[in-house]
């Protein structure tokens, strides 16, 4: 019995999250892997990520990918569609991609535009944003990141319209 890994990118606020859940609440056997939980586990001596990250800041960023990547893997050997999200940029997409040994594996990048997002985190209850700022973030997404896998403009969508989208549209990078 054999799954599939979905992982689901984006910015802070473009909607990983929300979509995540979704999608996997409409697959038949699915399990949904936040990889910022890999973060939170680290009690004392986390380094945060920053525009100029620390070495330790990368090498724990480094490590919470290869959990997650290990749990979906783990999840879809056990026959499920694991759907992991989390903030992957830049050349982390590739890095964690190389460490995902399920096929089929589906990247799928949300990609809402700046203003789309800025809205979206106005309206909620926390502010992940910290140092970075929308629009440096975006930078990053649009300038830096490998085109890989299938992108979303979700600005104009429900999280119902991005889901419908994603199951009908989205392609694997390795089948």
């Amino acid at each position: 019995m054999s799954g599939s890994v979905y992982l689901i990118t984006g910015i802070q606020a473009a909607g990983k999250s929300t979509v995540a859940q979704a999608l996997a609440e409409r697959l038949p056997c699915s399990a949904h892997i936040r990889g910022d939980v890999f973060r939170r586990f680290v009690v004392n001596g986390r380094a945060e990520m920053s525009a100029e990250p620390s070495p330790a800041a990368v090498a724990q960023l480094q490590l919470r990918h290869r959990l997650a990547a290990a749990a979906a893997d783990e999840y879809a050997a056990a026959g499920f569609a694991a759907v992991l999200q989390d903030v992957v940029l830049g050349e982390h997409l590739p890095w964690i991609v190389d460490r995902i040994r399920t096929d089929p594996l589906y990247v799928v990048v949300l990609a809402p535009r700046p203003e789309a997002v800025a809205a979206r985190e106005a309206g909620r209850d926390k502010n992940a944003y910290g140092t970075f700022t929308v629009s440096a973030l975006d930078a990053v997404l649009r300038e830096s990141t490998p085109r890989l896998g299938n992108w979303f403009d979700t600005s104009d969508l429900t999280v119902e319209e991005t889901v419908a989208a994603i199951l009908a549209d989205a392609r694997p990078i390795r089948p």
